[in-house]
């Protein structure tokens, strides 16, 4: 495939686009940058794995949450529409389920709990309209926890893993909200970009969703343990007051096994493993602050200190 990869570099670096793809740095929240990246001509298939993914502070940012996941991504749908693209790859989330719903299927109605999880189903909802009006087809994945080398570990509000790893590094404990006894199951990256690449070259998975990612679900205290023993360090905690969230989420992966035949997943050991050893090259890195608080209602308090130190509300 001819490749042109996209993003606004909000969250990623340019140094992990591959030297063989066409580059091009913007917001798709802007629909002319939007539009230009089709002068070049049609795009076969379209993959949007763009997303602000912190689920927690969507609550605090629900117009950013929904101009960067849900606005954006209909930007991009309309030009896969307009220009007759083949088949649109789209990225959602297990948030989308919300609570109470164990193991999380494809056939359950979902019932997010969060603006994040909302803009995804939101999205997911235009996609299946976006096909039977004008016969785009597309393929759903909803991914959780994923994690893995090249990941941005500053960002403070998501990717708890590279949370963890990057506290110990600066000498910090691992802040977990809670007790620690909420469990999830973590997805090492190896396991999910493949299948959603060759995505469109699957004819059975057309017009369908997929749930993707580990099965085997861990406490974040069992996880904090996986980390530090990683990165041969000692296991230090600080509880931090809980915050409102899905306690429990994991998810039945029988449909993408009987679809795409993947090989055996990556155990957490391995890829926790894997990654601290490129997180370690890479060194530790500053925290960095979210700057654009809309609701301080309820804000978690290591997050309102944050704020606070921004010339913010305390």
């Amino acid at each position: 495939m001819e490749v042109v990869a996209v993003d606004d570099l909000s969250g990623g670096f340019v140094e992990n686009v591959p030297d063989d793809a066409t580059w091009r740095e913007g917001d798709l929240r802007d629909p002319a940058f939007v539009e230009a990246l089709w002068e070049g001509g049609r795009f076969d298939y379209v993959y949007h794995l763009g997303a602000y993914a912190a689920e927690g502070l969507s609550h605090f940012i629900r117009r950013y949450n929904y101009e960067t996941n849900l606005v954006a991504s209909v930007n991009l749908i309309n030009q896969a529409i307009i220009h007759d693209a083949e088949c649109f790859v789209f990225t959602s989330s297990i948030a989308v389920y919300g609570a109470g719903q164990l193991p999380m299927t494809e056939d359950m109605v979902p019932q997010p709990e969060d603006p994040y999880g909302v803009s995804k189903y939101a999205v997911e909802m235009d996609l299946v309209a976006a096909e039977r009006m004008f016969g785009l087809d597309h393929v759903i994945f909803r991914p959780h926890n994923v994690y893995g080398e090249r990941q941005n570990i500053a960002d403070k509000y998501r990717n708890v893993i590279g949370i963890f790893m990057n506290a110990l590094l600066n000498g910090q404990p691992m802040p977990i909200f809670g007790d620690g006894l909420q469990t999830r199951a973590f997805s090492h990256v190896a396991d999910v970009a493949p299948i959603i690449a060759r995505t469109p070259l699957v004819q059975a998975a057309r017009n369908r969703t997929f749930n993707v990612g580990a099965d085997r679900p861990y406490t974040v205290l069992e996880l904090a343990e996986e980390v530090a023993r990683a990165l041969g360090l000692g296991c230090e905690i600080e509880h931090l007051p809980p915050r409102e969230e899905v306690v429990h989420a994991y998810a039945d992966h029988s449909k993408v096994r009987d679809v795409f035949g993947p090989p055996e997943a990556i155990d957490l050991r391995t890829g926790i493993e894997r990654m601290a050893r490129w997180v370690r090259e890479r060194g530790p890195q500053s925290p960095v602050e979210f700057s654009e608080i809309e609701v301080e209602k309820n804000l978690p308090p290591s997050w309102r200190v944050a704020q606070a130190q921004l010339g913010g509300e305390a």
